[in-house]
């Protein structure tokens, strides 16, 4: 999370243009300030602000909450939307995200009972959401009421539908690929450097339908390529594949349920140790089921490469190594899929992954002092391996440390030359350069 500017109601629908205006809901319900929500037409919004406030001794202008000023898309491109769960009640998360001192919030909370949808934050600005201020700066977020332990239970079909014609909506106006590299839940986010990977969240969870979901926003998985083909998307029966995680944080094992997670193991048997994220378990231990251990589990809808095939199991290129899961003969785990894939440029035996697409150091003005830049994450790109991706993530660092705009730089948006792809390196996303790779379409 960080910082901060510039307010106003003729802000509020900055970007929007006359068709988005028409596409607002009719009973999108303005809040206090007269602001209306950005929504579709036929879902039900209201606009309830986060706070934007100070909170400390005014002369210290970087204590605030809960967001940033911005002006999006106009200077930093929205290119990703990440899906969350509240882990409070739909009221307290309101609550939270208006309370300064939490310093936190999302664009959008969606209620579980009905569908019921509150913005918070405008797509302008900056929501405090993802805990990587890359992906906050070029994301919305949307937060939807639940407990991930909870089981499915949160997550109604009203739910789904609302959160589908958001992201629907969302996507149009930004122009956002409706794919899972650019469609992620908040376990999909990347660490922003190797000491942070084990703080990364992993909402919504393995029991968010993800099937489900793609299939509302208009993209369900249908094969796209012949059988033989490289690369396949993830495709389990969401309540025929009924897993047991265990809720490590309290020590108990959750009920056997229908799930979008497919274990990964480190060879093709189900008493080899399960696959082990080098970022999550920097000392080489075994992968856990816990639930909150994504590396060891990879999520329908989610794309892979296919490495090496065994009897009734499948490897894939994951975190850089081969991961393995059960695929039984007559059971639909995987699906053919046509797409993009990347590859390490010839000659290239490890290529560098990122979790920000910042510019290089010396694309700052020199006399600008926070001269943010990439460090490698514990991942690389071996020679002969390949990971779903390719699209553009735009180059850039928005610096907003404070409140007050009028600091020199403050509130600046810094593009830069290096050109940056996603990679879906394994459960979450990252970035490589792409003058170090190659980017090949598969069939």
């Amino acid at each position: 999370m960080t910082s901060k500017q510039r307010t106003g109601l003729a802000l509020a629908l900055t970007g929007v243009g006359a068709l988005s205006m028409a596409l607002l809901s009719p009973v999108a319900q303005a809040g206090a300030d007269e602001v209306r929500p950005e929504c579709p037409r036929g879902l039900a919004c209201d606009w309830v602000p986060a706070a934007y406030q100070q909170t400390g001794d005014p002369a210290d202008k970087e204590t605030y909450g809960n967001y940033d000023t911005a002006d999006r898309p106009n200077t930093n491109k929205v290119r990703f939307i990440v899906l969350h769960d509240t882990e409070e009640d739909f009221d307290t998360t309101l609550k939270i995200f208006q309370n300064p001192l939490k310093q936190a919030s999302a664009h959008y909370v969606v209620r579980s009972a009905d569908g019921h949808v509150t913005q918070m934050v405008k797509g302008k600005d900056v929501a405090w959401q993802a805990g990587n201020w890359y992906v906050n700066s070029h994301s919305i977020g949307i937060e939807q009421e639940g407990v991930a332990v909870d089981g499915a239970k949160w997550y109604t079909p009203e739910m789904y539908r609302s959160t589908a014609k958001l992201v629907r909506y969302l996507a149009a106006k930004y122009d956002i690929p409706l794919d899972r590299q650019h469609i992620i839940g908040h376990d999909g986010v990347p660490p922003t450097t190797a000491a942070g990977t084990r703080n990364m969240h992993w909402d919504p969870g393995p029991y968010w339908d993800w099937n489900r979901f793609m299939k509302l926003l208009g993209e369900p998985t249908v094969p796209t390529a012949p059988r033989s083909s490289e690369l396949v998307t993830i495709s389990p029966d969401f309540k025929k594949n009924r897993q047991v995680f265990r809720d490590c944080e309290k020590g108990v094992d959750l009920p056997a349920q229908g799930s979008s997670a497919v274990p990964l193991h480190t060879a093709p048997s189900v008493d080899a140790p399960l696959f082990s994220d080098p970022g999550l378990h920097p000392d080489g231990s075994p992968g856990t089921n816990c639930a909150a251990d994504w590396g060891s589990k990879i999520s329908a809808t989610q794309q892979a490469v296919v490495a090496d095939h065994a009897p009734g199991w499948t490897a894939i290129w994951w975190y850089g190594k081969k991961a393995w899961f059960r695929t039984p003969a007559h059971a639909r785990s995987t699906t053919p899929t046509s797409g993009y894939v990347v590859r390490p440029k010839t000659g290239r035996t490890d290529v560098p992954v990122y979790g920000v697409a910042y510019p290089e150091k010396s694309e700052y003005p020199a006399d600008f002092g926070d001269k943010r830049v990439g460090s490698p994450l514990p991942y690389t790109i071996g020679a002969g391996q390949s990971y779903p991706g390719g699209g553009e993530a735009p180059t850039g660092y928005f610096y907003a440390p404070t409140i007050d705009s009028s600091a020199p730089f403050d509130h600046t948006y810094f593009g830069g030359g290096e050109k940056y792809v996603t990679v879906q390196i394994g459960h979450r996303i990252a970035f490589v350069k792409a003058s170090d790779v190659d980017i090949v379409r598969t069939r």
